[in-house]
């Protein structure tokens, strides 16, 4: 009968599933699992009353107008962290008084992901829903049944909730990066941000496309008989129903053992095919886990040990030019490929000129490279040997690499400078800086597509983005119509753009996003801060006279107010910027660094200032709240010694909630 056959090859496709990615031990080849996978699709199509939720073919994805809140059953609590192996120690200490010694502790790599909530009741997947604010996430069922590491039905029939965390692997994530640039689109930093972008598709047939993976690494356990005792044979239960688990967890007997397997894993975590940035280290025992309980945010019967930011060594092949927006010349380090911080690095930055001459940088040198969190690598220094000596010293440039103009110092800052305006790279980078997502946000048009319609003629300036077809789009390499249309409509809703975008995007000097904000709450219109002496600037809070002095000459250059006029004929001249929507932070600065889980730094600065606060990149004494993510950075070392009040994610999720 039909319904035998349909149900055998749903049965053999979720064993060879289950085979493949939970055991690492593929029981068929991939010729005998499409055959299997057709036969199936063809029966359920000739057959649609036999498709059933847990049927393989559901994982081929589908397209959704938009997510929906949805309230987890139970919340998701963040975890507190430390760097500091004698802080490790004294919070076991603090179990050894309570339970006596020897007190287990389960050991588990910290993946570098994006927590998720699945629901299964009788064994059948009902729902996935981001992790959110820990209280209420996104529901994204549909997306996560596209991937092959979450069962779709479970091994038991039984009711539970599992916690797992999304990634992307690392080969997977530099193949990713390799068809975007070859098509001109945005490259992600790091498989986090690429698990990230891809889980949250509207279309899920894209995020089926984008080989992803799930670790599972708790359960809530409801109505099972014999339910396990201990976290270790908790995962090992979820193993028998058909999880992913992560097979480098480790029963360790003590704080000890703990340490050594944190020490071992900081040297090995490169080996491996995902992106660890710590271990997570818990109480064993179940019973002791609910009697220790939990703070406002985090477990009190769990931490996590934090590796630090990494650093490794490389052969410095040669040292690039590069052009920026501005004219700026700066060095650009191209090194031999080396794994670092879960992705290929093969460029560093030097910073300037002056940074190549203090730490008397060579190409052929050995260096030390490092990346804390997010940050483009660094070249940190060169590692001292006769080879060293040997090598000619590096002269900079004195000509332009791109069309041989004399490279200048400019007075009051560091570096050379190209200043013709006419300069091929210079116009590109001006063209690239428009179109990116701290300025006009013109998702798609990255620097392989601007490239290519620069050296065809169809643009010389941002403004001939707006001229473009999809035809011209179509005359380029590897663009099809797809792409050429998405492109197309990302150019025209850039007309969309507030106007702060706008002032960000005309690169005045001295002005960066955030004084772009000021301007645009001050002035409201581009007609407006034509009219605006330098005095009347230079009297605005965190403007002054020098950059008043930038910002009056910009408005009052003849090509720039050329340029204003044809942006206003091509439909685009924002409307005054939005009244805040509250006052409820009015007066308060706040600076934020490393991580957030719950929106990008971009969006969270966004709402701060509809409720009347302002931003900052800098830390100061007259900075209200840093608000600290994941791997912060050098500015919360600030904060703290400046006795600055720090907010973590979930604070300052709360504050704005109320």
């Amino acid at each position: 009968m039909v319904v035998d056959r349909i149900n055998f090859l749903k049965d053999a496709i979720n064993k060879a599933n289950y085979l493949y990615y939970v055991e690492d031990n593929p029981s068929i080849s991939d010729f005998e699992y499409d055959k299997l996978f057709a036969e199936l699709k063809e029966l359920e199509q000739e057959h649609p009353e036999l498709k059933t939720p847990d049927s393989p073919t559901q994982r081929v994805g589908s397209v959704s107008e938009k997510f929906f809140p949805y309230t987890h059953k139970y919340r998701l609590y963040s975890l507190d962290n430390t760097y500091d192996y004698s802080e490790l120690e004294r919070w076991y200490e603090k179990f050894e008084k309570e339970y006596g010694n020897n007190v287990e502790l389960v050991c588990e790599l910290k993946i570098d992901g994006l927590a998720i909530a699945l629901t299964y009741e009788k064994g059948l997947f009902v729902r996935g829903v981001t992790r959110g604010d820990g209280v209420t996430g996104e529901d994204i069922t549909n997306n996560l049944k596209t991937i092959k590491a979450i069962p779709l039905r479970l091994f038991d029939p039984v009711d539970i909730e599992v916690r797992g965390e999304i990634y992307m692997p690392k080969t997977s994530f530099e193949k990713l990066n390799k068809e975007n640039l070859e098509m001109g689109e945005k490259l992600f930093a790091n498989p986090r941000n690429a698990a990230a972008g891809s889980i949250r598709q509207l279309d899920s047939t894209i995020t089926a496309k984008r080989d992803l993976s799930m670790f599972t690494y708790t359960a809530i356990f409801e109505n099972i008989d014999n339910p396990p005792k201990t976290h270790y044979d908790s995962l090992m239960y979820l193993k028998k129903l058909g999880f992913r688990i992560n097979n480098n967890v480790e029963l360790c007997k003590d704080i000890k053992c703990a340490i050594d397997y944190c020490k071992k894993w900081e040297n090995k975590r490169n080996d491996l095919d995902y992106a660890t940035d710590g271990v997570v280290i818990k109480v064993n025992s179940l019973a002791y886990q609910e009697d220790l309980g939990f703070t406002s945010r985090a477990p009190k019967w769990a931490t996590a040990f934090k590796f630090p930011p990494e650093e490794v060594t490389t052969v410095l092949k040669d040292i690039e030019i590069s052009m920026g927006k501005s004219g700026a010349v700066t060095p650009v380090a191209i090194l031999e490929p080396v794994q670092l911080g879960g992705s290929t690095v093969a460029r560093a930055s030097l910073h300037n000129f002056d940074e190549v001459k203090r730490l008397d940088v060579r190409i052929g040198d050995r260096v030390l490279i490092k990346k804390a969190a997010e940050i483009i690598p660094k070249v940190v220094k060169v590692v001292d040997d006769a080879h060293h000596y040997n090598l000619p010293v590096y002269t900079p440039p004195e000509y332009c690499p791109s069309c041989n103009a004399k490279l200048v110092t400019r007075p009051g800052e560091v570096g050379l400078f190209c200043e013709n305006s006419h300069c091929a790279d210079q116009i590109k980078a001006r063209i690239e800086f428009w179109a990116s997502k701290d300025a006009m946000d013109i998702d798609k048009v990255g620097p392989a597509i601007i490239q290519q319609l620069y050296d065809k003629g169809f643009i010389t300036s941002p403004l001939d983005l707006y001229n473009l077809t999809i035809d011209d789009f179509l005359k380029l390499d590897l663009v099809k119509e797809k792409s050429a249309t998405n492109m197309y409509n990302s150019i025209q809703k850039s007309k969309e753009n507030s106007l702060k975008r706008l002032l960000t995007a005309f690169a005045i000097r001295n002005v960066g996003k955030e004084t772009a904000e000021i301007l645009s709450e001050e002035y409201g219109t581009i007609d407006n801060l034509c009219k605006a002496d330098v005095e009347e600037l230079a009297k605005i809070k965190y403007i002054g006279p020098i950059v008043a002095k930038d910002i009056y000459d910009f408005f009052h250059n003849e090509q720039n107010l050329k340029m204003i006029e044809e942006l206003k004929k091509l439909g685009i001249n924002p409307a005054p910027a939005a009244v805040a929507e509250s006052d409820e932070l009015k007066g308060k600065t706040f600076v934020l660094t490393g991580t957030l889980q719950n929106m990008t730094r971009d969006e969270a600065g966004e709402k701060i200032r509809q409720m009347g606060g302002k931003t900052s990149s800098t830390v100061s004494k007259n900075t209200s709240y840093v608000v600290v993510g994941e791997n912060p950075g050098s500015k919360f070392d600030k904060a703290k010694k400046l006795g600055v009040i720090i907010l973590s994610e979930d604070e300052f999720m709360k504050m704005i909630k109320q």
